[in-house]
């Protein structure tokens, strides 16, 4: 593998009404090859380098654009002289903006294959912008307007996800679905027919991205455990073995979570 590449790395300088939605743009010089830790938010990777991103989670490779699914696990992305900009979506703004395209649980698709040739002419615009500023106002402008004409979610459905996002996992699943008056089977079907996940895989998702940063910023195993609520260092390692096939240790060296602390330090962006 090679060692990856030193990241410039660009956030909006104001802030948008949008919440769900994070963005940050990426320049990377040389190599980069690297593995990414799933995390609990859908990706759109738009690839504005000179030469192609490549992204695979083990299958086809997707080379360009890419939309990557909550909480894809075995991904890795690769490519010189990189330069993207990444939106990082809550599932709930998801389901709005990417009609047509597997939360969770399918393989990296093709921007085009999602947008069609929206998505084409969307990238040359942002391509032919001076600078980041331009292009985050682009997209977010983009964004909220599939977000206001796409597919509603349940308010139920919503506050469930902000609950567990809040919480980093810990509530309960059955003591959400008594809060918003429905039944636990009822919250099961509606959740996973829009946020693409199962309450429970939310919840799991959620704390292993809690615990894995955690972990990259140097706190034992143990201590991390405790934190995230796990009933003992054993399941949490489990857990990271099941979602990043990796130990809790090489989780902590993940060079990718590195950047998270600069791109996605704006609290609470998942909860929308």
């Amino acid at each position: 593998m090679q060692p990856p590449a030193p990241w410039e790395i660009a956030t909006p300088s104001r802030p948008w009404r949008l919440p769900g939605v994070a963005m940050a743009g990426f320049r990377g010089r040389g190599v980069a090859d690297l593995g990414v830790v799933p995390f609990p938010a859908v990706t759109l990777a738009i690839d504005l380098g000179e030469r192609p991103l490549t992204v695979t989670d083990g299958g086809r490779p997707v080379r360009g654009s890419v939309v990557i699914g909550l909480g894809t696990e075995g991904l890795r992305g690769s490519g010189r002289d990189v330069r993207c900009l990444q939106v990082r979506l809550s599932p709930v703004v998801a389901h709005a903006v990417l009609e047509g395209f597997a939360a969770e649980g399918g393989p990296p698709a093709g921007w085009d294959e999602v947008w069609g040739r929206a998505a084409v002419r969307l990238e040359e615009r942002l391509r032919a912008e001076p600078s980041w500023e331009r292009r985050f106002a682009l997209v977010a402008g983009e964004l909220a307007a599939r977000r206001s004409a796409g597919r509603r979610v349940d308010a139920e459905v919503a506050y469930v996800w902000r609950e567990l996002a809040r919480t980093h996992g810990a509530a309960r699943v059955d003591a959400l679905a008594a809060e918003v008056g429905w039944s636990r089977k009822r919250l099961w079907s509606r959740f996973r027919a829009q946020a693409g996940v199962t309450p429970k895989r939310a919840a799991r998702l959620v704390r292993f991205d809690h615990a894995a940063h955690r972990l990259a910023a140097g706190r034992p195993p143990a201590a991390v455990a405790a934190e995230a609520g796990y009933a003992d260092q054993s399941h949490l390692h489990r857990e990271v073995a099941d979602f990043a096939r990796v130990t809790p240790s090489a989780v902590a060296r993940e060079p990718w979570l590195s950047v998270d602390e600069v791109a996605w330090a704006a609290p609470g962006y998942l909860r929308g």
